[in-house]
C-alpha cells in the first residue's frame, strides 16, 4: 500500500540545519516507489500569541501550566518554505490525516504532541531526534514517555543523539533506527584559497565575539575574518570555498553540519564540537577546544595560521573519511531501511 510520509517542522524564518535535513529526506522519499512525502509546518496561532503577550505584559505566573507547544495553540502554515537554501519539497497545509495512508514523523521538539495528534486518532508515527539535548520538549513526563513508548520507531543520525535517547528512555533502545545525511560534494569544490577565517556568529554570539575580538590584534595584516551569519546556502558555500580556517561555535548539538561542510571545502576547523561533532572531529583537520576556553581558542587559531604559512594543507585522508560519512549512497540506503519499518 502506498504510504505518505508527513514530516512535521516548525515555521521559522531564519537558517535551520534541522529543517534542511527534513526537507532533503522528504525530497528523496518522493523519488522512491510506493512512497510520497510532504512537510507540514506549524506555528503558534493568533489567540495563543495574544495570551502569551498578556501574560508577559501583566507578569502572570505560568508555573502550573504545561511547558512546550500545545496542539490547541498551533496551526498549519500554508505554503511555507525555507528560502535560504534550494529545495523541491511538497507541503502539507492542514492538520488532518488519513490513518490508512499517512505516516507522521515528529521532531523531538514536538514529540509530546503525539498523544493528541496521533495516538488518539490512531495515526502511526515516528519521532526524529536531531538533538538529544532538547529531548525534554515538555514538563509533562507522562505525555513525553507515552510519545516515545507508542512511536513505531525513533530516528537518530548520530552516536551522541542515540546515547541521549538511551539515557532518557532506557526501555526503548531497540526502537532506535540510525539514519544519515548527505552533503553535496559538488558544493565544496575548492576555489582559489585566500587568507580568510570564517565563522557563524549566531552560534554562541558572546563566545564568537570574544574570540574574534581577542584575535584581531594578533592577526597578520594579510588575513581577514568573515562572519557568515544569516547568509543563504550558496553564499555560505562560496565563502567556505575561499577561506582556510573555520571557527566552530557549535553548542549542544546532535551532529553539527557547518564544521563538516567547512572541512569538505578545504578548511582547517578550530573550535567546539557541540558534543555531536566528536563523531567526526579527527586531528589534524579538526582542532578541539573545550567550550569557554577563549584564550586557548585564540592561541590555537594563531598556531594554525603559522602552520598554513609553512605550507601545511588539510589532509586528504581526513577529507576522504568525511566524504564517506556524508555520502549520498549511505544516506539513500539508510532512508530505504527506515521506510521498511513503516509497512511492518
Amino acid at each position: 500500500m502506498h504510504k505518505n510520509i508527513v514530516y512535521v517542522s516548525h515555521a521559522e524564518k531564519g537558517p535551520s540545519g534541522g529543517a534542511k535535513i527534513i526537507y532533503h529526506h522528504s525530497e528523496i522519499i518522493n523519488t522512491l516507489n510506493n512512497f510520497s512525502s510532504e512537510v507540514l509546518h506549524l506555528k503558534k496561532n493568533r489567540l495563543s500569541k495574544i495570551k502569551i503577550s498578556i501574560r508577559k505584559k501583566f507578569r502572570i505566573n505560568n508555573k502550573n501550566n504545561e511547558s512546550g507547544w500545545q496542539l490547541n495553540e498551533l496551526q498549519a502554515v500554508k505554503k511555507f518554505n525555507y528560502k535560504w537554501f534550494d529545495h523541491k519539497i511538497k507541503t502539507r497545509n492542514e492538520l488532518s490525516f488519513d490513518k490508512k495512508k499517512d505516516f507522521l514523523i515528529l521532531p523531538e521538539i514536538f514529540a509530546h504532541l503525539a498523544e493528541d495528534l496521533c495516538i488518539k486518532n490512531d495515526i502511526d508515527y515516528a519521532i526524529f531526534v536531531q538533538n538529544g539535548y532538547v529531548i525534554s520538549s515538555t514538563n509533562n513526563e507522562r505525555k513525553l514517555s507515552l510519545a516515545y513508548k507508542k512511536a513505531k520507531f525513533i530516528i537518530s543520525y548520530s552516536e551522541d543523539i542515540t546515547n541521549c535517547i538511551k539515557l532518557k528512555f532506557p526501555n526503548i533502545k531497540t526502537k532506535i533506527i540510525k539514519i544519515s545525511y548527505a552533503l553535496d560534494l559538488n558544493n565544496f569544490k575548492m576555489d582559489q584559497k585566500k587568507n580568510v577565517i570564517t565563522y557563524m556568529s549566531r552560534k554562541l554570539p558572546q563566545h564568537s565575539y570574544l574570540v574574534t575580538n581577542y584575535l584581531k590584534p594578533h592577526l597578520p595584516n594579510n588575513w581577514l575574518i568573515r562572519d557568515l551569519n544569516n547568509l543563504n546556502e550558496k553564499k555560505t558555500y562560496d565563502h567556505l570555498k575561499e577561506s582556510k580556517i573555520f571557527l566552530s561555535f557549535s553548542n549542544m548539538e546532535g551532529l553539527p553540519l557547518p564544521p563538516a561542510e567547512a572541512a569538505l571545502a578545504g578548511n582547517f576547523v578550530v573550535g567546539y564540537t557541540g558534543e555531536g561533532g566528536n563523531e567526526y572531529w579527527k586531528k589534524p583537520l579538526f582542532t578541539k577546544i573545550n567550550s569557554g576556553e577563549i584564550k586557548t581558542f585564540v592561541k590555537e587559531i594563531l598556531k594554525k595560521i603559522l602552520e598554513i604559512k609553512s605550507g601545511k594543507k588539510p589532509p586528504k585522508k581526513n577529507i576522504s573519511n568525511l566524504k564517506i560519512k556524508f555520502s549520498k549512497k549511505r544516506e539513500l540506503n539508510n532512508i530505504k531501511n527506515f521506510l521498511k519499518y513503516i509497512n511492518n
